[in-house]
């Protein structure tokens, strides 16, 4: 089967499969501690008996372009004319017609009403939704809304009479080791159960608001969109990707947490759209050197690396503020934060508790809207130029002149040092820094001089820090480092 061949095939079953060797996993696993064990169940008949009648099957239907150009031509009778056929592909060359597409996924009734969820994935560009019901009866659904970032889709059904549905449950209160089971329509065969247990939590794939279940249910293409159950019958996630070298279930799957679902559904019902906090800073994790050259307790919160105009300047938030509270809760890193504010509604003022100087601050800010904020451009760093250069922290750097200004894309008054070159087996090297990168500030401090950042590596030293924050840019993009000053 050829390469194209192949990919049309995996798009007739939808479900997203992540390759063994294209996915990296960061792992946060939160524990969790309950009394007593759950022994395993004798039988999952009843339980899939109970739920059956809340979960679908969905079929959408696509309009494709023919693909344009002369195509490879076959013999009369040879399979691989078969098997273009099959997938609508030309052979020799096509009539130019556009053709049909279909697509399979699973998805669960929330009420009555005939709200229904599933992936975003799943009917993503579809002209026609159908959704069939474990009773044989199919309805034609329309799109509500959906959320691409968490990959969730709302669909509403119109039925004569109430509908079975199913309810969430709490997702937080899973532990690795429950049992689970899954349900949905793998590789078209219709409904279709599977059950294990919860493998891991807090998985991460690639998203922002990411916090997966990983499960050893089995979970294949047209499973997406699913539900995954715990014991007592409610949703506590929702199937959507894979991880494989083959395409079939090895037994990682992976759940989008029920209670991030459940907050994107509300609000997809209420406004057919996503309406997130916005806090208006670029953040980063604290590593423990940096810690250590910030003279922090430990290496938790959120580091802030740039204030843009926006409801944290409005409130006085600086760069090198570290979040260690937002809205009452603490914040452990740049993901439990960026999670908060995204749950906290538009317009509310919250409080945020920093870190500035050694001391505790507490700002009032009032969140904005992200949906609305994303996109907007960040105030580039200015800086004076200057000529000399010194090798410093195992790096050549050298103040801005007007001529590395215009070779970097800086706007013609920056400042800052330039790195002109690494000592690779530099731990400046080692921590990502390369030529081209643009030093703005040392432990918190602006930097326009090579005088400025000898005086920062020399008050580090005599305040007895092993370490030197400093504030980089690459292409616009800000990022602090912290190096050894011994």
């Amino acid at each position: 089967m050829t390469s194209q061949a192949l990919f049309l095939s995996t798009r007739r079953i939808g479900v997203r499969v992540l390759t063994a060797t294209a996915l990296a996993l960061a792992l946060a696993i939160t524990p969790a501690v309950r009394a007593e064990a759950r022994a395993a169940p004798d039988s999952f008949a009843d339980l899939a008996e109970m739920v059956s009648p809340a979960v679908v099957n969905i079929t959408t239907s696509t309009t494709v372009a023919a693909p344009t150009g002369p195509g490879p031509i076959f013999p009369d009778g040879s399979p691989f004319e078969d098997l273009f056929r099959d997938f609508g592909l030309p052979n020799g060359h096509g009539n130019g017609a556009p053709r049909r597409s279909n697509a399979l996924g699973s998805g669960y009734v929330i009420s009555e009403e005939g709200y229904i969820v599933t992936n975003n994935h799943v009917i993503d560009g579809a002209d026609e939704i159908e959704v069939e019901f474990y009773s044989g009866e199919t309805l034609p659904a329309k799109l509500i809304g959906t959320d691409p970032k968490t990959d969730v889709a709302l669909l509403k059904v119109e039925s004569s009479k109430p509908l079975p549905f199913v309810t969430f449950g709490d997702s937080d209160v899973m532990r690795v080791g429950d049992w689970v089971m899954a349900m949905g329509n793998p590789l078209g065969q219709g409904f279709s159960v599977s059950a294990g247990i919860v493998s891991a939590r807090n998985r991460e794939l690639s998203g922002t608001y990411d916090d997966y279940l990983q499960t050893d249910a089995a979970i294949n293409r047209g499973n997406s969109g699913g539900p995954l159950f715990n014991m007592d019958g409610q949703v506590i996630g929702m199937n959507t990707a894979i991880l494989s070298p083959n395409g079939g279930s090895i037994g990682i799957g992976f759940s989008m947490a029920s209670n991030v679902v459940n907050k994107v559904v509300e609000q997809l019902k209420q406004f057919g759209e996503t309406r997130r906090g916005w806090l208006g800073v670029k953040i980063q994790d604290i590593t423990s050197d940096m810690a250590e050259a910030m003279a922090l307790t430990n290496a938790s919160g959120a580091l802030v690396n740039e204030v843009p105009p926006g409801p944290a300047a409005d409130a006085g938030m600086l760069a090198g503020d570290v979040i260690v509270s937002f809205d009452g809760g603490e914040v452990k890193d740049t993901r439990d934060l960026v999670r908060r504010v995204a749950d906290a509604p538009v317009g509310q003022a919250v409080r945020v508790i920093v870190i500035r100087d050694g001391k505790s601050e507490t700002l009032l800010v009032t969140l904005g809207r992200r949906e609305l904020a994303e996109g907007e451009a960040v105030p580039a760093a200015v800086a004076k130029p200057q000529a000399a250069e010194r090798d410093m922290l195992g790096m050549t750097v050298a103040p801005i002149t007007p001529e590395i200004a215009t070779e970097l894309g800086l706007s013609s008054g920056a400042t800052g040092l330039v790195v002109k070159a690494l000592e690779e087996n530099s731990e400046a090297y080692d921590k990502g820094l390369r030529a081209g990168d643009v030093i703005t500030e040392a432990g918190q401090q602006p930097v326009a001089s090579l005088d400025d950042l000898d005086g920062r590596i020399k008050e580090a030293k005599d305040a007895g820090r092993k370490s030197l924050l400093l504030l980089i840019r690459r292409a616009g993009e800000p990022r602090f480092v912290a190096l050894p000053v011994e």
